[in-house]
This record gives C-alpha cells, sequence and structure tokens, in this order.
C-alpha cells in the first residue's frame, strides 16, 4: 500500500517502490525504469491528463485509441454508478439485463447494412477471438467445415490472445508464443508511401493490385479452406494506412465470388475516428462482421464485441444450435450503462461532425512538419494520423533496427512525453510516430501537437 506524507498527499518515493515491485506494465521494458521513474497518469480533463508531479499531457494518443469523448466527463461516471448501485453485475449466459439489450439495440440501428446482431466481449482481442470461432461454427453449420484459414495484411496487429495474435501480421510479437493456432495467412497492406514501384504514383492502381493479392491468396490456399478475410479501415499497426480508392469494393467482390466472410476489425476505427460511428460507413463497403472495442465507451468501462449479420445468425436462431462460446463479463452492466452515455455525448455535441469538419485542418497542420528532412510521409483520416521518419527524404531510405532503436526508445519516446505531448513512436513496420487524439480536439489542439512535434524532431535529425 502506498503511504501518505503527513499532509495526506501521497508518499511518491513509496508510490514508485511499489510499482516497481509489484506493477507489470504492458508491451513495456520494465529494466528501462531501474534508474528512473514510472511516468504515473492520476487525472485528466478534457483533452489533457496530469501526472502524479501535476504536469500536464495533451492526450495526443486518446489513451490508446480510447477516450473519444475526452476524460473527466461526469455524466458518463454518474451513468456508472447508478447502474453499479442499480444491478452491478449479470452475465449474458441464458439471461439479458436492459442495458444489454438497449446498447445492442442502439448499435444494430448505428451499424450498416443488415449487421443487426450484437455479441458483447470485454476487449478487442476477445472480439476479433470470437468472430473468428464464429466463423469456424458457421461453416461447419452449412456443412464446409474446411474452412478455417483467415487471412490479414502483413505487420497488422489484431489482438494478444492467440487466436488474435495468429491473425496478427507482427512476426517479432509471435515468435515466443508459437505454435500458434493454424491458420493465419498474409497479404500485403496499403502503405502507398512504399508501394512497389509498378504501382507506385498511382493508387487505383496500388489499390487493385493489393486487393488483388487476396484473391491470389485464397487460390493458393484452396477457396474451400478460407473462412475470413480481416482487415481494418485504416490499419494501424506500421502507421496508419489508409484504403487506396476501390480496395474495399474489390475485396468485397472477392469474398463474395469465393464464399469468404470479411471481417471488419474496426477496434481501432469505429465510435467516430474516422468521422463515422464504422469504419465502413466512411469508406462505403458492407462487412460480414465488425469488430468493435476501445471507442464504444471511451474507455470509462471495458467493453468489446462484434456485430453480424442476419446471415451468420441464421444458423443459430432456432433449434438446438448455440454459438458455444461465453466470456463472464461480457456485456456487463455497468459498462453498457457507460457505453449508452458515451453515444449520448457523441449525439448531443455532434463529435462525428466536428471530426468531419475539423480533419482537413487536422491534415493540413500536421503536413507542415514535411519540411523537416527527417519527415518522409504523413498520411490518414480523420483523427488517426501516422508520420513516418526517414533518414533520407529523396530516396524514402528508414533507419536500419540499430538506428531505430536509438531514434525511437533512445530519444523520441521520452523527449515528446518530456515535452508536454502523448503519441506513440513505433517501429513495428518503418519507424512512425502516431497521433489518435480526442474527438473533442481542435485548431489549438493541432497546433499544440504540430509545435511539440516540430521541435522534438528538429532536435532528433541533430542527434541523428
Amino acid at each position: 500500500m502506498t503511504r501518505s506524507s503527513s499532509s495526506g498527499a501521497p508518499d511518491h518515493t513509496a508510490q514508485q517502490e511499489a510499482a516497481k515491485r509489484n506493477l507489470w506494465l504492458h508491451f513495456t521494458r520494465m529494466g528501462s525504469y531501474v534508474g528512473s521513474d514510472v511516468p504515473v497518469i492520476v487525472r485528466g480533463e478534457g483533452q489533457y491528463v496530469f501526472d502524479q508531479h501535476g504536469k500536464r499531457y495533451l492526450d495526443g494518443l486518446a489513451g490508446l485509441f480510447v477516450s473519444q469523448i475526452g476524460h473527466g466527463r461526469t455524466e458518463v461516471a454518474e451513468a456508472a454508478a447508478r447502474q453499479g448501485s442499480e444491478l452491478a453485475y449479470f452475465p449474458l449466459w441464458s439471461y439479458a439485463h436492459p442495458r444489454a439489450i438497449e446498447l445492442a439495440q442502439r448499435l444494430a440501428e448505428l451499424a450498416p447494412g443488415d449487421l443487426n446482431r450484437v455479441w458483447f466481449t470485454t476487449s478487442g482481442s476477445e472480439a476479433v477471438e470470437s468472430a473468428w470461432k464464429l466463423a469456424k461454427q458457421y461453416f461447419r453449420h452449412i456443412g464446409e467445415p474446411g474452412r478455417y484459414k483467415v487471412i490479414s495484411r502483413h505487420i497488422a496487429y489484431h489482438g494478444t490472445s492467440m487466436g488474435a495474435l495468429a491473425i496478427t501480421g507482427l512476426p517479432a510479437i509471435k515468435e515466443p508464443f508459437e505454435p500458434l493456432p493454424p491458420g493465419g495467412v498474409r497479404v500485403p497492406n496499403t502503405n502507398f508511401y512504399r508501394a512497389p514501384a509498378f504501382v507506385a504514383g498511382d493508387p487505383v492502381a496500388f489499390g487493385a493490385w493489393a486487393a488483388g493479392e487476396i484473391e491470389r491468396a485464397i487460390l493458393h490456399e484452396g477457396p474451400e479452406s478460407v473462412a475470413a478475410v480481416f482487415l481494418e479501415p485504416v490499419q494501424n499497426s506500421g502507421g496508419c494506412f489508409p484504403p487506396p480508392p476501390g480496395y474495399f469494393q474489390r475485396v468485397r467482390e472477392i469474398c463474395d465470388r469465393y464464399g469468404v466472410l470479411l471481417v471488419s476489425d474496426e477496434v481501432i476505427c469505429a465510435f467516430g475516428r474516422l468521422g463515422h460511428y464504422f469504419g465502413a460507413e466512411r469508406y462505403g463497403y458492407q462487412p460480414d462482421v465488425i469488430t468493435f472495442a476501445k471507442g464504444v465507451t471511451s474507455g470509462y468501462a471495458p467493453l468489446g464485441g462484434m456485430l453480424v449479420s442476419d446471415r451468420l445468425m441464421e444458423p443459430f436462431a432456432d433449434g438446438a444450435a448455440s454459438f458455444l462460446h461465453g466470456i463472464t463479463f461480457a456485456g456487463h452492466p455497468v459498462s453498457c450503462a457507460v457505453a449508452l452515455a458515451n453515444l449520448d455525448v457523441f449525439e448531443k455535441e455532434d463529435l462525428l461532425g466536428n471530426v468531419r469538419s475539423n480533419e482537413a485542418a487536422f491534415r493540413a497542420t500536421l503536413e507542415k512538419l514535411n519540411d523537416l528532412p527527417i519527415v518522409g510521409d504523413v498520411r490518414g483520416d480523420g483523427y488517426f494520423y501516422g508520420i513516418e521518419l526517414v533518414k533520407d527524404k529523396a530516396t524514402r531510405e528508414t533507419f536500419d533496427d540499430e538506428e531505430s532503436e536509438r531514434l525511437l526508445r533512445g530519444f523520441l519516446s521520452t523527449a515528446l512525453f518530456d515535452a508536454g505531448l502523448i503519441c506513440r513512436a513505433d517501429d513495428r513496420g518503418d519507424p512512425v510516430i502516431q497521433l489518435s487524439p480526442p474527438l473533442t480536439c481542435t485548431q489549438e489542439h493541432f497546433d499544440e501537437m504540430e509545435q511539440i512535434l516540430r521541435s522534438v524532431l528538429t532536435q532528433a535529425w541533430s542527434r541523428l
């Protein structure tokens, strides 16, 4: 337990000792804190968070692509408290409760097409895992038990559970846990900045080629063995790859031709990140399943799930069949109440409209950084951007592993945080900085991000 000082304030030395002794941080080199403090965020207000010393940071990553409505919303916290005092918990195993029913109805009304059935989880990884399990069982029910493989893109991240990890396209985070469930197949992603020479400069041709690679993979594996294609509307890992024109329409045609399900993994992209409730709406395609989490509650409580088409529900709708899957805390009453309150804020403040009316200004502000020699590409849509860093702008030469280590972990991650900006410096593909701010941000916040990035990236270049 953290001790308090005589004034009643937390004893920061004891808090640090406890953090280093007992807390295990996710995707974190714990050894990096042997000689330095663990950052402790204690409070959030609007677009900002504050650490244990009272220092303010612009939350340029919305926590972890989560805090759509910003921090400190008392109306959402109060909705959680009301629900907790009324019904804190009951499972969705053979029973229902009012908030789950209300939220399922509301999400079905918002979702595109015939995605009328909602299966709740508690996280994005669980949502992806659930979608793969559903695809497998669905095909068994309709007499195609050989379909089990899943196609996803190179360096795409789809979660950390064993099934979701098999779908993920990042070799480095998979290797320690192999062998993984069989069936994961990889195809090229939509990084137009790194497009092959024969389609470079032509986004339509690039999109046709990238979608065609999915068809080639299906044919190579055998259509009778492929269950689903998992794609994010904008691929996160690697630094925000938007789809080229016509890409998703072509993918939809390919999936229909070979009887393969199209899963739109929108754990990040749903709930306003791209200016629409769902990324599939932004890019005009109809998936068979949408997986979601993160922004559905803006992080005020954990919740995830999948929206499923009527066709996939049909084999389970009557008779003795059931989807043989369940999660204890899925559709938790408090989380569902929080999600409903979160969606109320979306409507009351027209957050989708705010993103759509400001996204061009956000892009233009970030594109000012193109005059820096270290900035190779600024890409993204909505309130979701990646800035790719290069060693040579003319040749697009990237950094080798040792240089990337020194640049990102040795300098940028700490320097950006110290300068008051929470963002993500990532080298799971080529080195990038990712930005995904709360949907309430406006020009003043874009300017603050640009100014901090400009200062820190200029320092980084001079160090290199």
